[in-house]
């Protein structure tokens, strides 16, 4: 009896708590959300700037910083284990030295500062010091805010000579998105990142690294050559007053021959090659060019067997047979697209150029002819007629959102057994923080013959951030980081065509 009184009275408290009453009604539609969250930050923050209530003091380079254990721990996973775990012993101390670098030292307050409010300036100057030390303490709001930072200002990092020290830093400490930026704007822009101080920053291990790939963008070989030049100066400066003058040399002497191991003679002409020699460097080091230059001779010289052996010898030699994305003339052509936003959809610009036929000197100075026909908004179908042995067929209108290059070959190989192999490359040009760079590139390679004359290239760009849907943006802003120009209303792209034969 006294069981079923008490389901009784639990029935009817619950039902109670689901009626609302018309008091409720009334708090309930009375009621507002307070947000007040900015004062209570400003309370916390004025813990810090007046130095209120501390119990702990951090030491860094002699500066004392007066803060609090509570606010340490919350915001990073490194002071919680530090200063609450028994077996550290800074858990006991209530002033806590740390051993950071000078650059780390130079902004530490800035860093604490972010714990109590939040907030911090970060530019392309401070951002490696700052996120070394959000590494170090493992804050992940701030690595995160960081690292979106330097993904958006990889160009003026270039310009102002704090790219390769981003790439070095972010290489060794895993934050592999931003490594593979730096990267490719590199590689992509390897003239512009040598002509900066911080191009000497580069580790060896690095450079050599990209000197291997293919995909490196130059005008042509001998380019590449004096950029190395460049390095290996720097590098003397650097070592000057940390070695004796024959620890210098042996050292250089290794630089030399690391960093110009993977560079491309076969690829200079036989006139650069002869250049070469009149080099201070290569007449220091006669022994080594010699014979890389020799190798160079043996391709423009056709003697097949020399250039095989050298392939069977030598590790990761056949790179050294094979072009890279050079922009100079006898290789590429530039093709701009003006007032691109008041460019009919399904526009086509046309352009044609001529291209070395061989790389090798002894095949002879031919050239082969190029059609290039770039769709940057779209590509239209319209409806036709097909007819077959049943009848007609109507085939109807097609429309590609799609960015895309279509390359044709005007005097492809007569023989249908042969085929010309070519290395294409498209070089895209943006524009970030003022400066333009090559941006985007695309690389295939791809044989044409008498029955394969045409070859398509699709999705080259992302469609809708050339061209969004009209109202999307505001009237006057840039429509894309990919338009260049005065205006920012030029689509401007490099064709890189080499033989890869």
């Amino acid at each position: 009896m006294t069981g079923s009184t008490s389901m009784d009275q639990s029935k009817k408290a619950k039902g109670s708590g689901s009626e609302s009453s018309p008091g409720n009604e009334a708090e309930s539609s009375h009621s507002i959300e307070v947000d007040n969250s900015r004062s209570v930050l400003l309370k916390i923050a004025t813990l810090y700037a007046e130095r209120l209530m501390n119990d702990i003091c951090l030491v860094v380079d002699g500066v004392e910083y007066p803060a609090h254990r509570l606010i340490l721990c919350a915001s990073s996973d490194v002071f919680q284990v530090m200063l609450m775990s028994p077996q550290w012993s800074e858990s006991q101390e209530s002033r806590v030295t740390l051993q950071e670098t000078p650059q780390c030292a130079a902004i530490f307050s800035e860093f604490l500062r972010y714990f109590y409010t939040g907030q911090i300036r970060i530019n392309y100057g401070v951002v490696l010091p700052i996120l070394s030390l959000a590494d170090k303490y493992n804050v992940k709001d701030l690595i995160s805010l960081c690292i979106n930072y330097m993904q958006s200002h990889i160009a003026v990092a270039a310009t102002h000579g704090t790219l390769v020290s981003w790439l070095e830093y972010t290489l060794n400490c895993g934050h592999h998105d931003i490594t593979q930026m730096c990267q490719n704007f590199v590689k992509w822009n390897f003239e512009l990142v040598a002509k900066t101080p911080d191009f000497g920053n580069f580790e060896l291990d690095v450079l050599v690294s990209l000197l291997h790939q293919s995909s490196l963008v130059i005008k042509d070989e001998m380019t590449l050559y004096e950029c190395l030049e460049s390095w290996l100066d720097l590098q003397v400066n650097r070592l000057r007053t940390q070695l004796s003058p024959a620890e210098l040399e042996a050292t250089l002497e290794q630089l030399v021959i690391a960093i110009m191991t993977p560079v491309r003679f076969p690829m200079m002409s036989p006139r650069q090659l002869a250049e070469l020699l009149l080099s201070p460097l290569t007449k220091k080091y006669k022994e080594f060019f010699v014979d890389r230059m020799a190798i160079g001779m043996y391709f423009h010289s056709g003697q097949h067997e020399r250039v095989k052996e050298v392939i069977r010898n030598e590790e990761d030699s056949a790179l050294l047979f094979e072009p890279r994305l050079y922009t100079v003339d006898t290789c590429s052509s530039l093709l701009t697209i003006e007032n691109f936003h008041s460019l009919p959809s399904y526009h086509t610009r046309t352009l044609v150029f001529s291209s070395h036929s061989y790389l090798a000197e002894y095949a002879g100075d031919r050239a082969c002819e190029w059609v290039v026909d770039i769709y940057p908004k779209g590509v239209w179908f319209k409806k036709f007629y097909l007819i077959v042995w049943q009848g007609t067929v109507e085939v109807p209108e097609r429309v590609i959102r799609s960015v895309r290059l279509s390359l044709t070959c005007r005097e492809p190989p007569q023989n249908r057994e042969s085929d010309m192999r070519v290395k294409v490359g498209v070089l895209f040009y943006g524009l970030q923080d003022g400066v333009e760079h090559i941006a985007r590139v695309t690389e295939v390679i791809h044989r044409f013959s008498a029955d394969d004359r045409v070859l398509n290239l699709d999705d080259l760009l992302p469609f809708e951030e050339l061209n969004p849907q009209q109202g999307s943006v505001p009237s006057g802003t840039a429509i894309s980081p990919l338009l260049v120009g005065p205006n920012k209303d030029m689509l401007k792209l490099h064709i890189v065509i080499s033989p890869a034969d």
